[in-house]
């Protein structure tokens, strides 16, 4: 069985403004018109009761004959229906019981106005409080009567009454007019309100579709333009004062964003500039030192250790320097070569020097059978395939078995370089693409470390080629992918 459907909830300001205005004027049109039924029924009833105060009661009178009973029809005949009105009702009671009923009809003759009454009807007008006062009764054999009850010459109950069905008619027909003024009303003022709430709300919608376009903004980083200002509107208003809070708040953003932008700027440029001229010192420092370490002469073996290690700090050195100079490049967004490359050959050649560079780990490739030619820079794409299989040889043990592997779609070309090694601390996983990222134990025990740049080289040469660099990593299973949108046939 299914839950009941619960009634739907304005989810906008306008339609919960239009809905509680309409519904405010729905509560006061029904208490503005059961208000004015229930006076107009009051005033009414009390006409009528005061007609019955006027008739009195001539006709009950007129029907007391010596005592006898309804089904004596002989005494019809004195009945009196002189000054009553229509369906005015005449009952004589002795001792509790009915003797005589009459009802006055137009243009009947005064010996058939007798009417016969049930026997619920006898003991509703037998229960009737003797005050002259009216009540409201139903009766079966007639209708919704007011009545009142007096007490005759002869010890006897005397009963007049009125129908009521004028008084219900003319309440019936106020209720029916209510109801149709007050639905247009509601009508109109649905339509009406919806318009003034639009127009109301109007600031406040351009205030809305400003901030949809700064959210639609990349704002991580590079130049970012603000949309126009939301126009101003009456600073008194509700509106008015959110719109120009807004605008404000624009402002602070606006200049907090050009502050950051010219600071990544100098950064950048001082990134590029110490990098480039760092290449000709770090050079010149490495060059001295091998040179140092040919001398054919005795060298102390303490210089000799000092010479190598001033060698390999400055070649790991110029290596950093190298990566920092291309990441500025990159960031700088210096156009790149687009140009068919040959991935299937590009992997080939990057397995083969990490097969040299890493002997203790076992290579092994899963390319399709035709080649895959994707749209790029082939230095630039060369570069972050041997950072992906250099990473998976610097921080996996000997033996791991370390498997590329290139797979096409309808959406572009995966890359994917897979290891079986111990995998990388959760901690650092959401962070690994960023620059100088090392974990706080490497991923095996011994082996060199890096300069903690080139996974972020990995994921700015695949941004720059309009693709994306993700990680998936468990123990025995760690997986880098970097995703090419485009994989054009060979034929291209």
């Amino acid at each position: 069985m299914k839950p009941p459907r619960m009634p739907r909830v304005p989810r906008t300001l306008r339609a919960r403004l239009t809905a509680g205005l309409v519904l405010l004027l729905a509560i006061s049109c029904a208490a503005v018109g059961v208000a004015a039924v229930v006076e107009l029924r009051g005033f009414l009833t009390g006409r009528l009761d005061q007609q019955l105060h006027e008739a009195g009661s001539a006709l009950p009178a007129s029907l007391e004959h010596g005592g006898r009973t309804s089904n004596d029809h002989d005494g019809d005949e004195h009945v009196d229906t002189r000054r009553q009105a229509t369906g005015t009702l005449g009952v004589r009671l002795v001792d509790g019981s009915v003797t005589s009923a009459a009802v006055v009809r137009a243009g009947a003759d005064p010996a058939g106005l007798g009417v016969r009454l049930s026997d619920a009807d006898r003991e509703t007008l037998a229960h009737l409080p003797v005050d002259g006062r009216g009540h409201t009764v139903r009766l079966s054999s007639l209708d919704h009567y007011r009545v009142a009850a007096f007490t005759g010459r002869d010890g006897d109950v005397l009963v007049t009454g009125l129908p009521t069905e004028p008084v219900e008619a003319a309440v019936h027909r106020l209720e029916l007019v209510a109801a149709g003024v007050f639905g247009i009303a509601l009508a109109a003022t649905g339509v009406a309100g919806a318009l003034w709430v639009r127009w109301s709300l109007r600031p406040l919608s351009r205030v809305a579709a400003t901030a949809t376009r700064v959210s639609e903004l990349p704002l991580a980083s590079g130049e970012v333009a603000l949309p126009p200002r939301a126009p101003e509107s009456d600073p008194r208003s509700e509106v008015g004062q959110v719109a120009s809070a807004f605008n404000r708040m624009l402002g602070h953003v606006e200049d907090a964003l050009t502050r950051r932008h010219a600071s990544e700027e100098r950064l950048r440029s001082f990134s590029a500039d110490a990098s480039h001229e760092l290449r000709t010192p770090v050079a010149s420092i490495r060059g001295h030192a091998e040179l140092a370490l040919l001398h054919r002469g005795p060298v102390p073996a303490e210089v000799r250790r000092a010479l190598e290690r001033i060698a390999a700090e400055s070649g790991r050195m110029g290596d950093m320097v190298e990566d920092l100079l291309v990441l500025a490049r990159l960031d700088a967004g210096r156009p790149l070569e687009r140009e068919p490359v040959d991935l299937t050959r590009l992997v080939l050649d990057a397995v083969t020097d990490a097969r040299a560079a890493g002997p203790g780990h076992r290579w092994a490739m899963e390319l399709p059978e035709e080649p895959v030619t994707v749209t790029g820079d082939a230095h630039r794409l060369h570069q972050a395939v041997a950072n992906l299989l250099a990473n998976a040889r610097l921080h996996t043990p000997p033996g791991t078995l370390v498997t590329t592997r290139i797979e096409t779609d309808a959406s572009g070309v995966a890359l994917s370089v897979r290891d079986d090694g111990p995998g990388v601390p959760e901690e650092i996983q959401d962070g690994i693409f960023e620059r100088f990222i090392h974990g706080d134990r490497p991923r095996t025990a011994g082996a060199g470390g890096g300069t903690g740049l080139g996974l972020a080289i990995v994921t700015a040469v695949a941004e720059a080629h309009g693709g994306t660099a993700t990680l998936r990593s468990e123990p025995g299973a760690t997986v880098f992918t970097v995703r090419l949108p485009d994989a054009p046939s060979p034929s291209q």
